[in-house]
């Protein structure tokens, strides 16, 4: 589950993992991070497609008790491994060619593939402006655009699940 959040969320490992339950906001379909759990310390809004929103119901039903979303396997205050998710890449063949990480450049370099506007993807992985006099003026959260480009992005997902699934059965 945790991959597949990555996958359609574009996050840092590090902040999916530590995701807590009351970031969600199931009404408005985002995810809320604060800045103290982003990397360059600025708040996060992550748009949810229906996929990401469905996954994250199915989580709830197992992790929502604990507060987080994926808490550390033990029952401790703690939140699951960084490494989790690298050593179930590593058992499914994917060793030294995928990290969680490599979900943001895949979706990047998809997006920008189909004309994506460059802001609303760089936003959506959470990338400083490089230009400082621009990022010292323009707060655009650019969200509708956003919501509708992760859709696409999660409906691609879907695409592709479901045309490598006709493949493996034309060939078996």
């Amino acid at each position: 589950m945790a991959m597949e959040l990555l996958s359609l969320t574009f996050l840092r490992t590090s902040e999916l993992i530590g995701g807590l339950w009351p970031e969600i906001d199931w009404k408005e379909r985002i995810w809320r991070i604060p800045e103290e759990r982003m990397k360059m310390d600025n708040p996060h809004i992550v748009p949810l497609s229906t996929q990401a929103l469905a996954l994250l119901e199915r989580l709830h039903s197992i992790t929502g008790e604990s507060g987080r979303l994926f808490p550390e396997d033990r029952g401790g205050p703690g939140v699951m491994s960084n490494n989790t998710i690298l050593k179930a890449l590593d058992r499914m063949g994917y060793k030294g060619r995928m990290t969680g990480h490599g979900w943001r450049s895949v979706a990047s370099t998809y997006l920008h593939e189909k004309g994506y506007e460059e802001a609303h993807i760089e936003l959506q992985l959470s990338h400083l402006k490089k230009n400082k006099v621009s990022a010292a003026y323009d707060y655009a959260k650019y969200l509708e655009p956003r919501a509708l480009m992760m859709q696409f992005w999660a409906d691609a997902l879907d695409q592709l699940r479901e045309e490598g699934k006709n493949r493996i059965h034309r060939v078996a």
